[in-house]
């Protein structure tokens, strides 16, 4: 039935005529405030609305949203990892960025993913070693935010995670599909330690699953606020932990103590009547921007998830934002990133001219004020969490956050994955042609990411939207399609991010074959464009619309998400 209903949806969309560039859904402010969570695990959304019922403010909630998910869905994001959060401070009426990325540390190297042969390190090798931990940055990110915005005390955020972790919780589903999975970081002895239940064999779906070393650092945490991480005995821990082998790394004590989080403009762009405003660089944010308003011009607004002219035109969209970004987009402390240039109108004009009939093989063009770069070699597989959280105040955090791929390196420290967003860098760092990758390793340097939560703005610069995935490169896609289905083809946005997806990124089409409605398939073949069953299943959109003054929220049905709502009573 949900099936039939998503595709009779859909069929009276793609038959809808549209402008060009769709006008929003009326997006008047709610005439009761509501408090919203999603997130990617029930518990996790329950510890965050918690927060919210007892006053706290929407980053209150975010810091207690983390600390359960770095329990109950480790194998994507945690205290040992990064995250972006963009913020929007209602009373201020402004959008801000908090950078938590990881960074190289010190001693880090162009070469460091180089093996003894002179070529790129095998990445299954790379993931798990010790150079492939950045310097963790949630933590930090989180602190600052909330010495600007909290409202309860910093320790009164980690109860639910403490608890839960020495009490125990119920192994879900994906956790235990991921536990089933073949993935390196399970063969190390920190993991297989973790994971392994009393009578052998690693823990599954229903099984339950204590954590007293994380309780003990969140308690820990809660008392000594970020120094619990970044100096002392767990700063420690963990730098004995990256530097062990194989492939130790260079972390130290100090590159501990001297992160920093960074407080940024929010990079912001008219689209289809909203103001989008996203993380920008080292975040792939203007990607993001560029994919949507390349499709802007193109008829895909007045099409339909059954159009197969509608999906052409987005995989080919997608594939030359992918052919600048990957070019273009690095650590703005460290390389020249054209952003003003990547979204020019002329140019803009001009790339959205590779969008033809049939495919094309759109290369990295030359955008205003764009340097000599190099090809990039970043692999940046599928990991990640995205979470939103809107407070009593109407202040919204739309915030993705990841430890990379999954379970990290599979080492850990007190209870909780250590990165690997390091193997987030190119590989090669330097062409033939000794043009420099934009996204190459270097001392201090943020790695590019494709995580770019987003919120979403009114004519009249209310909260109207926030959205964001986990999922890799393949978060653009991820992104982009839900937006289009829920604006422009104007789907109730669970249904719109029940929708297949389709990542187009090179040479490299794939997506979830068996899911698009009759036809689709085939008039993407009959366009010289062959879909494969690939990227697409491990999305995690999560996202909220503000429609006729009421809150539609949606969790990605391939994970097991949570939205809760309710009113404020202001």
């Amino acid at each position: 039935m949900r099936i039939a209903a998503l595709i009779a949806a859909a069929t009276l969309s793609a038959c809808a005529p549209a402008p060009r560039a769709a006008s929003p859904a009326q997006t008047a402010a709610p005439a009761a405030r509501e408090m919203f969570v999603v997130a990617a695990n029930p518990l996790a959304a329950e510890a965050g609305m918690a927060v919210l019922r007892k006053g706290g403010s929407a980053v209150d909630a975010a810091v207690a949203v983390q600390a359960m998910l770095s329990l109950v869905e480790p194998q994507s994001s945690g205290i040992g990892g990064g995250a972006f959060m963009t913020y929007l401070d209602a009373a201020a009426g402004k959008v801000r960025v908090y950078d938590g990325r990881e960074v190289a540390p010190a001693g880090a190297t162009p070469s460091m993913f180089i093996g003894n042969d002179g070529r790129p390190l095998p990445f299954g090798q790379a993931v798990v070693s010790g150079r492939a931990t950045g310097v963790p940055g949630a933590v930090a990110m989180l602190a600052l935010a909330h010495r600007q915005h909290g409202r309860l005390p910093w320790a009164a955020l980690f109860g639910d995670a403490e608890r839960t972790a020495r009490e125990g919780f119920t192994v879900s589903p994906r956790l235990g599909r991921f536990l089933g999975g073949s993935f390196p970081q399970l063969q190390s002895p920190d993991a297989r330690a973790y994971f392994t239940k009393p009578g052998g064999g690693l823990v599954g779906p229903g099984d339950r699953l204590t954590n007293p070393l994380y309780a003990d650092f969140l308690t820990r945490l809660a008392a000594q606020g970020p120094d619990a991480l970044y100096k002392g005995q767990t700063a420690a821990r963990i730098v004995q932990k990256t530097r062990a082998a194989p492939l130790e790394g260079t972390m130290t004590l100090a590159d501990l103590a001297a992160y920093r989080p960074v407080e940024r403009e929010a990079l912001c762009d008219a689209w289809a009547g909203y103001r989008a405003c996203v993380p920008p660089p080292p975040s792939s944010g203007v990607g993001m921007l560029m994919l949507l308003k390349l499709l802007e011009r193109t008829d895909i607004a007045a099409r339909g998830p059954t159009d197969p002219q509608a999906w052409f035109a987005f995989a080919e969209a997608s594939r030359v934002m992918f052919a600048d970004r990957d070019r273009y987009v690095g650590d703005p402390a460290f390389v020249r990133v054209p952003v003003k240039g990547l979204l020019d109108p002329a140019y803009l004009d001009a790339r959205a001219k590779l969008i033809g009939e049939r495919a094309g093989n759109p290369t990295f063009g030359s955008p205003p004020g764009a340097p000599a770069r190099g090809a990039d070699a970043t692999k940046e597989p599928a990991g990640t969490t995205h979470f939103i959280v809107g407070d009593a105040a109407g202040n919204v955090v739309s915030m993705t956050t990841t430890v990379e791929s999954i379970f990290g390196t599979g080492r850990m420290v007190d209870g909780f994955f250590l990165n690997n967003q390091l193997t987030d860098f190119s590989f090669s760092p330097i062409e033939p042609d000794g043009a420099p990758a934009a996204n190459a390793v270097a001392a201090g340097k943020r790695p590019r990411s494709s995580m770019t939560p987003m919120i979403l703005l009114d004519a009249q610069g209310r909260f109207a939207g926030a959205i964001g995935s986990a999922g890799g490169n393949a978060i653009l896609p991820y992104v982009g399609k839900s937006l289009i289905a829920s604006v422009w083809w104007k789907l109730p946005m669970q249904q719109a991010l029940a929708l297949p997806n389709l990542v187009a990124r090179g040479q490299s089409i794939s997506g979830e074959v068996g899911k698009f409605a009759p036809g689709v398939v085939g008039g993407l073949a009959a366009r010289g464009m062959t879909l494969k069953p690939g990227q697409g299943e491990d999305s995690g959109v999560h996202a909220v619309l503000v429609r006729d003054g009421r809150i539609d929220g949606g969790y990605d049905p391939r994970r097991e998400g949570r939205v809760l709502i309710e009113a404020s009573g202001k």
